[in-house]
């Protein structure tokens, strides 16, 4: 198995050379996507539609296309599912991702073509080793396993050559037959419907495999490991995996968590890898370690644009292109990609860290912010009040959610918290004080509204027991690898929700 992981390493490391290009030219090569994309949809009905035999320049694409979302596109991606082709895309659609919903819809269904899983998803998975494996020339990584904390398998089809399900089981169903051999644990356990049988399932099988890396979502795997422990009676993860040497996170951020991991597995040398991806697209690496920011990735047949926050929802918005961006302000990320999608906000904004190369933090989601009173709060700015608190009380925050407390006659309003904690602080108006004030510092906005209180009240928080945001999910049938505890909403209805639900468990 050295043998085998000394070829896999260096086959990884080769790929370092490309990505040190798109580094040196990132206009031309995302300008050398542009034209890629265009001439491949160009006698596609999308392409007619709007004359891309014609479009030589991102200008006339801007002009001619408007910022497109999901329910502007679902007439033509409902018609693809049914089996038409070269409809958005030249190449032949057999694939969609199912994703979480819109406003008017549960779920979403993302076209997953041949070029998008292999130019962009895999082609995403092994730069994630090839950056790993560079940045760990020791790595040990390729002599064990890999354990995946997949989605739900459900893959359903549509027709004779038409299939949906999770992006996960989309993937992995597509994977070569050799990848297989690394992973664990197999797929029937890792695809299962019910997340809760699936974590019985993924204990008892791999708690005597030589796993070296995991990947998923840092709540679920903070369950299984868990779980793991129950079974093999162990201390910490090491015991049960000593050479496990990375993990692999994404989708939520992964500050009020760090506390937790460095518990299960209690190891300086442990490397954390942040990734960008989701079902419409693999779009960021963490390449730098000890790091909280990602390389956007710029060849994968993708082509970005950024709308500035401060157009959110104006009319024919003005994006911008990857050479107009500046630092620290936040963006709408749009994209046209390889797999159909045109000019599709796909719902998260990000700022630039860092211009040479191009590097993002996600920053929050178009729709998840509280802005009930100008505030303009967004989940970047709870997520780094929450770690402050932490830190200043000791205490691990397992999950949380906030929205507004609207005015009531002569009441001022407010933000209302249930979280959740790993490790209580011994002082919630502490913790609850810390929060606000750091808020008040990192946001402008906030701060105004909190002057004096006379717009905005001290924050309302609320601790919730141990198990509610699981118990949460699973009323609503939402557990899995896919679905997250919403952080902010400019809405009640998710916190009502819970706080009716511990009245009844209270009562």
């Amino acid at each position: 198995m050295t043998f085998v992981n000394s070829i896999f390493t260096w086959f990884m490391k080769k790929r370092m050379h490309q990505i040190e290009l798109f580094i040196k030219y990132p206009h031309d090569v995302q300008d050398e996507v542009f034209r890629n994309l265009i001439a491949s949809a160009r006698n596609t009905e999308w392409g007619k539609l709007h004359q891309y035999d014609s479009i030589f320049n991102q200008e006339q694409f801007k002009q001619r296309v408007p910022v497109q979302n999901y329910d502007t596109l679902k007439p033509y991606i409902e018609r693809m599912m049914k089996g038409e082709q070269n409809v958005l895309w030249g190449s032949e659609i057999r694939w969609f991702a199912k994703s979480s919903g819109t406003t008017h819809d549960r779920s979403k269904f993302i076209p997953v073509s041949d070029e998008s899983l292999e130019e962009c998803h895999f082609k995403g998975g092994k730069d994630m080793l090839s950056i790993y494996c560079n940045n760990r020339p020791d790595s040990m990584i390729f002599t064990g396993k890999s354990l995946a904390m997949g989605g739900s398998h459900q893959v359903n089809q549509l027709n004779d050559e038409t299939f949906y399900g999770d992006l996960s089981a989309v993937l992995i169903k597509n994977l070569p037959f050799w990848a297989e051999f690394y992973r664990t644990p197999d797929m029937s356990i890792t695809l299962m419907d019910n997340y809760e049988q699936k974590i019985e399932k993924m204990a008892l099988a791999t708690a005597n495999v030589n796993v070296t890396n995991i990947s998923g979502v840092p709540t679920w795997t903070v369950v299984l490991a868990k779980r793991l422990l129950e079974v093999t009676g162990k201390d910490n993860l090491l015991e049960i995996w000593p050479n496990l040497e990375l993990y692999i996170h994404g989708a939520v951020k992964f500050t009020p968590y760090r506390e937790q991991f460095s518990k299960l597995i209690p190891s300086d040398s442990m490397y954390y890898l942040e990734t960008y991806n989701a079902s419409e697209g693999f779009f960021g690496i963490q390449d730098l370690s000890n790091s909280d920011e990602m390389l956007l990735m710029l060849d994968y047949g993708i082509f970005y644009e950024f709308l500035p926050m401060e157009h959110f929802g104006s009319e024919n918005p003005k994006t911008l292109g990857l050479q107009e961006v500046e630092l620290e302000k936040n963006y709408a990320l749009i994209i046209s990609t390889n797999g159909g999608l045109w000019r599709y906000m796909i719902g998260d904004t990000v700022k630039f860290t860092c211009l040479s190369p191009y590097r993002i933090q996600i920053t929050g989601r178009t729709r998840h912010f509280i802005n009930a009173f100008g505030e303009e709060l967004i989940i970047d700015n709870a997520e780094k009040a929450l770690t402050k608190a932490c830190s200043e009380t000791g205490a691990i925050i397992r999950d949380y959610t906030a929205c507004p407390i609207y005015f009531n006659g002569n009441d001022r309003g407010g933000h209302e918290w249930i979280i959740e904690f790993e490790h209580r602080p011994s002082d919630i108006e502490h913790f609850t004080d810390i929060l606000d004030n750091t808020l008040r510092l990192i946001n402008s906005d906030y701060d105004a509204k909190r002057f004096k209180d006379l717009a905005l009240r001290r924050p309302l928080v609320h601790v919730a027991e141990n198990g509610t945001f699981y118990n949460w999910l699973k009323q609503k049938g939402k557990l899995g690898g896919q679905h997250k505890v919403p952080r902010l909403a400019n809405e009640r209805k998710y916190v009502e929700q819970i706080l009716g639900m511990l009245e009844k468990e209270n009562q």
